[in-house]
Parts: C-alpha cells; structure tokens; sequence
C-alpha cells in the first residue's frame, strides 16, 4: 500500500483545524484505516467467542468482509464521496461473510441511500446516514437482539447525530462516535446475559469498533499501515496466484443431439485451453479459455440456445492484482458487476432463452453450504447439484453463494445453509437473486440431511420450502470438539483441552474423552426415545476408530440402529444425529 493512501489524510487535514467535507479519496483512505486496524485486532475479536470452540471466527468474517469491500475502491481515483461509499457497499454486498458480516454490509448499504448523490460530505450528511444504516440492519435481521453490533452501530449512530448538532466537524463527530461505541460495546454483556456468563463482550460489536476506531486515529492524523501478514483465507493468496492472460468464459448451451466430446474438440480447434465440457441431459456446461470470447460463444450458439453467460478477463485481473491495471472509462469509475448480480443480467434479455429442462431433472435446483469431502459425497447423493465448501471457521460469501444459485439450470432453488452463522449471507444472496429463492433455515448438516429426504423433484419452490422447513424438527443434531479456553456457559464450566458436548447450538458438556462425550451427549439428545442414531466422522478420525467407537454405541443404545458415515468436517471428530 502506498504511503499516499496511508498519509492521505494527516496531510490533507490539520489537526488544529475542523474537518468540514470529506470527498471521495478522503473515504477511500479512512476506509483503508478502518480496514488495516481491524486487521490488527481480528484474532482478538475472534477470542471474543461465547463458547469454547477452536473455530471462532466473527473476526476473521468481519476481516473478509471488510477485505473484499476495500479490493472494490483499492484502485478507484474518484473524488466523489457518495460513489465510493456506493462502490464499499456493494462489495461488502458481495463479500459479506458470518452474520456481523452481513449486518456491516447493511450499514454501508443504508449509507448509500442517503449518501450516492453527494460529491461531498460533512457531519450533517454523515450522521443522518449512519442513522439510516443502523435502520437498515435493524430491518435484515429477522428477530434483532440488543447488546449485539447492532446495538453498538445504533449507538454511535446516536452520537453522531448528536456531535453533528453541537459542531460542524467530522472529527469531533468521529470522536464522540468513538466514545459511544466503545461504551456500548462494554455494556453488552449487560444486555445479554450468555456474554457476561461468558465474561467477553460481543464480538461483532468489537469488530465494529475497531473499524471506527482506525478511521478516527486516521482523522487524528496518525498513519496506520496494514500488516505483513494478511488474513488467511478459503481462496488462494492472490500474491502467489500465477499470471493469468485472455478471456474465462463459461456457458451452458441447450440443446439436443450434441455429443460432448465433439465439443471439447471444436473448442480446441478455436484456440481455447483449460477446457471443461461437462453434459446432463440436453444440457452442456462450457469452461474455456482463449484470447477472443467471441467464437467460442458464436459456436455454442449455432448449437443451441446459451444461458447463464460468465466472460471474465484475466489479463485484467492479472494486471489489477500487481497493481498495473489501466485507468477506467470516464464514467465507470472502476467498478466490476460480478457476472452473477442481478446488474450484469441487463445484458441478457429478461426472459432467458432456455429449454424444457432435461428429463428427470428436478424443477427445483438445491444449493447446500457443506463443510466437508464426505458430507459433499452424502448432499451429491441427496441430488443437490449446487455445493459450496464452507462452514464453522469459514463462512461463504453472499457472492459464493449467489454464484452457486446462478450457476444451475433451475429458475427456482432452495438454499440450506446448515449453520446458524451462515443463514443471513444465504437470504442475502437470495434476494440478490433474479431466480425464485427460498432459504430453508437448517442450522446443522443432520437438519439439513432430514430436510433433502423430504425434498420432491416433482414439486414447485413454494411446496419443498414448506415441507423441508416442517422436517427440520426430525432430527436432534449435537456435535463434539475440544475446548480452546476455560469458559463457564449456561451453567457448564469447561476447562481447555476438555472434551465439550453441544446440543444444537448450546453448550451441555465436558468429558475426559471423546467417546465418554459422544456416549453422554446422546444421552441429553434423547436417543433412547429415537430409532436411528447416525454418526458422522471429522477430518483427522480414522474409518476404524469410527467404526470402533460406534460399535460401543451399539452396546450402550442396544435398541437403535447406529450408522456412521465420513463428514471430514474440521475441528469437530463427530457430529450427531438422532431421528
């Protein structure tokens, strides 16, 4: 990052003077603040977690949020206040990840509704915003609960309003801002009792202050740097990516009598390289590179008809990732529209150009949030033809889940999150959505396995949903891992590197071992008054200490039947079910 960025602000602002307006690079380099310090402090926030569990990770969301928020403006030249802060919206938008995620992202986007049409900004404009992002996240949030980062953006948003009536001075707002979210934050466990349980305060609340805190040291003219090190992420570290040159195009052509092979061929004729020609039915799926997009799409089309039209450039991408990218056209001000929004679909007519779908093919298409190999085998098997890799530790993206929802045929789809942390980015991503989305809250993979037994490929959208939401209650789902920290939670005190038992979402036990674990928390999931006991096996747990230990399951629930499949989901050795 340039010293430009970093200085920006110091040099542009004294700081005996007052701060009356803020123009485009002004936000742009408060933003980079904002973003550097979170990324000082993101473990931090991650140790704010209720439970025990080594896979808190509301910072790390935050981080990535934040991440692909800034990656939207990194290279913007604009001086316009109001298209920048739009441009921080929509990519949090899209990268928003864990539910604080999604809320900050809500915030920006209220913001922008106040804000797109001003060139520049002061404390007026900036408090009245702020009180409409807090609105804004209010409203995304089914059943908002107080002593959340929604309480803490409510109350500086208070401040705000208040700084801007007694002063004419976005640093004076910025600071009294400050006070009041630093205040609300330690007043959390005050409103909600599991975090005073827990003595922490709520973590997506200190994520929010981190992020107003480094713009306010930017306003006070201190220079913050980001760090080395960068937070890890599910995507590949874009410095170490090869350099990629030419045109990414993917397609799916509809049509009858076309032999796959005799595709993959025509398409190396034209040039094209990386190819992946997948068919189903009367549906083929092109994945081709090349230096000119245009023959490959002109003979697809002589095929049949196209849809779902993805063309990327990479040698653009190659460019922006060192830095070297060429100035936007007047007007466009940078900005990329994900081939997946609902913005890029202007290029295509309204009503997509598709055929009956193939025989057999189910009239909705299913989208499943999966956290491991195994369980990916187990959805596949369930005709879930949309999988995206994620769960505890690393929560998708709206976008990776928008992008999974456009990629199938369908026009209607289901979406099962299958993690409480998720569900928000999911009905984000729906209602980002040209298609007709519906999200089937399962907070677990065993709710979401009792859900898909219900599913009818005969049936509309409308029709599963209800039934899928309806089976969610057949299933009792618990989970197994080691604690990282000592903790006491709703009454369990629990001692790092103990054994912990979660039933759903609560916390219920500790135990030496982990079969003394499985065994106990079966016990609190009632499994003695169920048929089917099923455990799934974790990353790191061999087929034979499974098999082993469900052997001793067998002897200790005599009256069940006890299966066990491979999950290779991370940090948790087994997730339970009963049903």
């Amino acid at each position: 990052m340039t010293e430009d960025i970093t200085r920006h602000i110091r040099e542009r602002f004294l700081p005996t003077q007052p701060v009356r307006r803020l123009n485009g690079q002004d936000i742009r380099a408060l933003f980079h603040a904002a973003y550097a310090w979170l990324e000082r402090h993101y473990e931090l926030v991650n140790r704010m977690n209720v439970f025990p569990v080594p896979d808190g990770d509301t910072g790390t969301n935050m981080l990535l949020t934040v991440k692909r928020a800034w990656e939207e403006i990194a290279h913007d030249t604009s001086d316009h206040a109001g298209q920048v802060i739009g441009r921080l919206a929509h990519g949090a938008l899209m990268g928003a990840r864990g539910n604080s995620g999604v809320i900050f992202s809500q915030v920006l986007r209220g913001m922008t509704r106040v804000l797109e049409t001003y060139a520049e900004i002061g404390s007026q404009e900036l408090a009245v915003a702020l009180k409409e992002g807090s609105k804004t996240a209010y409203r995304g949030v089914g059943k908002p609960v107080e002593g959340t980062i929604l309480t803490v953006v409510r109350e500086t948003a208070e401040a705000a309003e208040a700084a801007a009536r007694l002063e004419d001075n976005v640093r004076f707002l910025f600071e009294r801002a400050l006070q009041a979210a630093q205040e609300a934050l330690a007043n959390t466990p005050n409103l909600l009792p599991v975090l005073k349980q827990a003595g922490v305060v709520d973590s997506g609340g200190m994520g929010f202050c981190y992020l107003w805190e480094g713009m306010t040291r930017a306003l006070r003219g201190e220079v913050i740097t980001r760090g080395e090190q960068a937070v890890a992420t599910a995507e590949a570290n874009l410095s170490d990516m090869p350099d990629e040159w030419g045109y990414d195009v993917q397609f799916l052509i509809y049509a009858n009598n076309v032999d796959e092979d005799e595709v993959r061929q025509h398409l190396e004729a034209l040039g094209g390289e990386s190819i992946v020609v997948g068919k189903v039915g009367n549906v083929i799926k092109v994945h081709v590179h090349g230096s000119d997009p245009g023959p490959f799409l002109s003979y697809g089309a002589s095929l049949g008809q196209l849809d779902d039209i993805v063309v990327e450039n990479m040698t653009l991408q190659t460019l922006r990732r060192k830095g070297q990218a060429p100035e936007a056209a007047p007007g466009s001000a940078g900005v990329e529209v994900p081939s997946s929004s609902p913005a890029s679909q202007s290029a295509v007519p309204s009503t997509p150009l598709v055929s009956p779908l193939p025989t057999g093919q189910a009239r909705v298409g299913l989208v499943a949030v999966s956290p491991g190999p195994g369980f990916d085998e187990i959805l596949r098997s369930l005709e879930v033809e949309g999988i995206v890799s994620g769960g505890q530790t690393m929560n998708p993206s709206t976008a990776d889940i928008l992008k999974a929802v456009e990629a199938l045929p369908q026009e209607e789809v289901i979406v099962l999150p299958n993690n409480q942390n998720i569900q928000m980015a999911a009905a984000q991503a729906a209602e980002m959505s040209a298609k007709k989305v519906r999200v089937v809250p399962a907070r677990s993979l065993p709710q979401a396995i009792a859900a898909l037994l219900v599913f009818d490929p005969e049936a509309d959208v409308d029709q599963n949903y209800e039934a899928m939401v309806s089976a969610l209650d057949n299933v009792v789902s618990g989970s197994v891992t080691t604690a990282v920290q000592d903790a006491h939670v709703e009454g369990v005190s629990v001692r790092a590197g103990e054994i912990i038992g979660l039933l759903e979402d609560d916390l219920v036990l500790a135990a030496a071992t982990v079969e003394d674990a499985v065994l106990a928390l079966l016990e609190r999931m009632g499994a003695r008054e169920r048929e089917i006991i099923t455990l799934y096996y974790g990353e790191g747990v061999s087929a034979e200490d499974a098999e082993a230990l469900a052997e001793r399951v067998r002897q200790a629930f005599a009256d069940q039947e006890v299966e066990v499949l491979h999950g290779g989901q991370p940090h948790y050795p087994y997730i339970l079910s009963v049903e």
